[in-house]
């Protein structure tokens, strides 16, 4: 648990036997003070629940949630119940972690924040102990002991009122709203991905999937510099959604059925050659192939995406080729510097948002988002 000041109230199991939980039925309305939110189980269901408003603590926040993005990661813990071996559902657990809000209350200690103060969530708080390695160095990230709010067993922020540490908040100006203030989460993810695939100004680089995640690689990619930049989906409406969001962005639809060597083939003919750079960001095995395909001699495959637990790579041709592939595991220190690229208008996020819905309709909202049919990019959670 982390040093956020009365650690213990971020223990999972004790929001779940606090006499106030309960999930409601369907059909069942919720007051309009109740802290509600939205939580999946075992069992793949997805349903709202009224839960215990606390306190903050010694170095804690009160923070009333705004809006919250549905993660991709959201969506896969309710279908599928994991990601991974570490990460798995197995109670009744809180969603959602791309949030913004408004300081409600403030805890003992607490110098930094005042009651109206407009902030980002950022969602994985580390023990910040000395003793830490990953801490120390600033990859906190890695931390083994970090809370991260919505996985496993860590009730999310897809809530009404939100208890937080005060450090692990970061204040939105005026000119960003909470809608912008909650895709920085997921900015923060590509920004996490640019820093560390080294893209330079003027590389060549694809980005393979477009959806949020790679449509705000591809935003974080032009605002690097990079030229030209080649994206590539199975869905042509992600495709058009893509060139309206960056003008002179290059398109691949990819063919279902085709090899990954063939899809690497239109990759290179819309860059006009091999590609410096390939950012991947959908974690599927025929996909990362194709990534891999696609880059030149020296090149780099930086993979962002999360897919299945083992996976084949064509080996040879990455030794041959002097291929380097990386991954990246969350972020770290990128929140600061999201929200200077939004307010200072290098990245422009509002364009994403093409679905919202209201708190109480949060279970609706995760059907729309696991359906490719409604078009979604990124549905919100307003209250």
């Amino acid at each position: 648990m982390p040093d956020g000041g009365n650690a213990e109230i971020y223990d999972p199991r004790k929001i779940l036997q606090d006499p106030a939980f309960k999930i409601l039925k369907p059909g069942e309305k919720p007051s309009s003070e109740a802290n509600i939110a939205a939580f999946y189980n075992p069992q793949h269901e997805i349903h709202i629940v009224e839960k215990p408003r606390l306190k903050p603590g010694p170095g804690q926040v009160l923070v009333h949630v705004r809006a919250t993005g549905i993660c991709g990661s959201d969506v896969h813990f309710w279908q599928h119940g994991r990601i991974g071996d570490s990460m798995i559902v197995t109670d009744e657990c809180g969603s959602g972690h791309e949030s913004a809000g408004e300081v409600i209350e403030v805890g003992p200690g607490v110098s930094q924040w005042k009651v109206g103060d407009r902030v980002a969530i950022e969602a994985g708080v580390p023990c910040s102990k000395p003793s830490c390695d990953y801490c120390r160095v600033g990859r906190y990230n890695a931390c083994p002991d970090v809370v991260f709010f919505s996985t496993p067993p860590y009730h999310g922020t897809l809530t009404r009122f939100h208890l937080h540490p005060a450090d692990w908040l970061h204040k939105l100006p005026d000119s960003v709203s909470f809608e912008e203030g909650s895709l920085c989460e997921p900015l923060a993810v590509a920004l996490a991905g640019i820093e560390r695939s080294g893209l330079r100004l003027g590389d060549s680089v694809v980005i393979c999937g477009a959806g949020p995640i790679g449509l705000v690689s591809l935003l974080s990619a032009r605002a690097a510099g990079a030229e030209p930049i080649v994206i590539t989906d199975l869905f042509q409406s992600r495709l058009d959604f893509a060139k309206k969001l960056v003008p002179g962005v290059r398109t691949v639809l990819i063919p279902r059925g085709a090899t990954p060597k063939d899809s690497a083939a239109l990759i290179k003919e819309a860059a006009e050659g091999s590609v410096k750079l390939a950012i991947e960001c959908t974690g599927v095995e025929s996909s990362v192939h194709t990534a891999v395909h696609s880059a030149q001699f020296g090149g780099k495959v930086f993979i962002i995406g999360v897919g299945k637990n083992e996976q084949l790579f064509p080996f040879m041709h990455l030794s041959a080729n002097e291929i380097d592939v990386s991954f990246q595991y969350r972020y770290a220190n990128q929140y600061p510097k999201a929200i200077r690229l939004v307010a200072g208008g290098l990245i422009n996020l509002k364009p994403l948002v093409t679905h919202r819905f209201t708190l109480e309709d949060a279970v609706a909202a995760f059907h729309v988002a696991a359906d490719p049919t409604q078009g979604a990019i990124k549905v919100q959670i307003q209250d």
